[in-house]
């Protein structure tokens, strides 16, 4: 294989996997529960922001962990963490995460972080960085990002279409996921 196939393989793995992890369609029912509590959300602006998150962990992220004393694992359990209430809060219907009057701030957090630029993807992009290079990483951060604003952009079409009911299906289908997710992140990193 050529140096292209080589690349563009990479930046498929790199691009399903940060995908995988990201799961903006697994979030959507938590995007559209933000959009309720606050009344908009700043697609662009949250995306921009995972951007900036993720490239600064590309540069960054093992250092900075390091440099205050935080390992992977431990800012993975941190990160299952806030899943697990998140999940709770669409399965149960509680909630944990304050509504605040500023409207703008459901798109840096927790949707721009830690939903999207998460604990999973920032652990991701620092294990890609010691295997691919540095452009391929970011080729795939931009793919994904460019699926994330346009999921954001068009999630309330989708509520709209499946209706009060199938969103409050999918709350709870997806809350289950993400208490699921949650569990296997903390779990798999109590006993690394």
């Amino acid at each position: 294989m050529d140096s292209s196939g080589i690349m563009i393989k990479e930046i498929l793995t790199i691009t399903m996997t940060l995908f995988a992890v990201i799961d903006i369609f697994g979030s959507i029912p938590i995007v559209l529960d933000l959009r309720e509590k606050f009344g908009k959300i700043e697609s662009l602006k949250a995306t921009l922001i995972s951007f900036f998150i993720m490239v600064l962990f590309l540069f960054t992220g093992e250092r900075a962990l390091s440099f205050l004393g935080i390992d992977v694992s431990s800012f993975s359990i941190a990160g299952g963490l806030i899943l697990f209430f998140m999940g709770l809060e669409l399965v149960l219907g509680l909630t944990f995460f304050k509504s605040e009057p500023d409207t703008e701030g459901s798109s840096i957090v927790p949707l721009a972080f830690p939903l999207i630029a998460g604990p999973g993807s920032l652990t991701t992009i620092i294990s890609f960085n010691s295997l691919y290079p540095f452009w391929t990483i970011l080729i795939g951060i931009i793919l994904n990002l460019i699926v994330v604003y346009i999921t954001l952009k068009f999630s309330d079409r989708l509520s709209k279409v499946l209706g009060k009911n199938g969103m409050m299906v999918l709350r709870k289908v997806f809350g289950i996921i993400c208490l699921a997710i949650a569990i296997k992140m903390i779990k798999f990193n109590l006993f690394l």
